[in-house]
């Protein structure tokens, strides 16, 4: 059995098992390969890339090993500028990121610059409704007031 990804002509993508390419190829030619969202048969296979796995007598990458040895100085102090530029302009709002973003972009809450956490999915979703945030290249420490 192989999956297949596919579109349709309408541009639906969705995944497929067939008995082998070559059945996928008899399915299609006579129409009976079809879109799940829309019944068209129009559908073709997109690029796939096969799985890979590792060489037995590759070495093990222990999960806890530091990527790099050290980091580099130059990289370290500009990320630490960012950091303290970022926590003294802006509110701390926590896990409430999300939430108030959203209100500000809005209208229900006055704009003011504030950093926090998000969950990845959040934070696309965020992008994709056109609210301005973008992820830091630290975490950030909790304020103590």
């Amino acid at each position: 059995m192989i999956c297949f990804s596919l579109t349709c002509d309408n541009g639906h993508s969705f995944e497929s098992w067939f008995a082998s390419n070559k059945k996928f190829d008899l399915l299609q030619t006579s129409g009976h390969v079809l879109c799940p969202g829309c019944n068209s048969s129009n559908v073709t296979k997109d690029l796939m890339a096969p799985p890979v796995r590792a060489s037995r007598k590759a070495k093990k990458v222990v999960e806890s090993q530091p990527m790099a040895a050290s980091p580099d100085p130059e990289v370290a102090q500009a990320i630490k500028a960012i950091r303290d530029h970022v926590e003294k302009n802006s509110d701390y709002v926590g896990d409430n990121f999300v939430k108030e973003a959203r209100a500000m972009h809005d209208g229900d809450s006055p704009h003011r610059s504030i950093h926090g956490q998000a969950r990845p999915e959040d934070a696309k979703k965020l992008i994709e409704d056109g609210v301005p945030a973008m992820p830091l290249p630290f975490i950030p420490r909790q304020k103590t007031n």
